[in-house]
């Protein structure tokens, strides 16, 4: 079968496109806005990926799942994940989206017009809620269930809720 680098590189894409963020398993890696860079010379795929934070939990998971995905291609013989820290990932980088698949999971996605900062933790005071779409929510607990995330209240539909944190 001839392919030229081009196509192999969108096949390579769109396999990442079904690469799940372990943690939010709705939204993926793309969506995330985690992948930094695709190269492909011959049958090798090496993926840059930005981890949302330092020391993420998921790292080895997303490592062996884009391997397997990008593997599984048939012009595709190896498949190398690089992790990068430049630049850093910033919530800005997820799509529209990947907003949206968070909202439908239940997470508020951030702004992405930059934190209304609490004194000293940067989280914002105000998310809006998921369900209602109400800005008459309030922070819970700046510690949500992943480093990445915190707990809100709606005072609207009474629902509790989590913010992606913007960063």
């Amino acid at each position: 079968m001839t392919t030229t680098t081009g196509s192999v590189t969108g096949a390579v894409w769109a396999a990442l496109a079904g690469v799940a963020d372990p943690e939010i398993p709705t939204v993926s890696v793309v969506d995330m806005g985690m992948i930094k860079k695709v190269d492909v010379a011959g049958s090798t795929a090496r993926i840059t990926i930005l981890p949302t934070f330092t020391g993420c939990p998921a790292v080895p998971i997303i490592k062996e799942d884009v391997e397997r995905a990008v593997s599984s291609l048939e012009e595709i013989e190896a498949a190398i994940v690089d992790f990068s820290f430049e630049p850093p990932w910033t919530s800005d980088r997820i799509t529209e989206e990947g907003r949206s698949k968070l909202a439908a999971f239940g997470l508020a996605p951030p702004t992405g017009k930059g934190p209304v900062l609490i004194t000293d933790i940067g989280l914002p005071k105000v998310a809006i809620c998921p369900f209602c779409a109400s800005k008459n929510t309030s922070i819970d607990n700046p510690f949500g269930p992943t480093p990445c995330r915190s707990l809100y209240y709606c005072n609207a539909c009474r629902n509790p809720f989590e913010q992606f944190k913007p960063v």
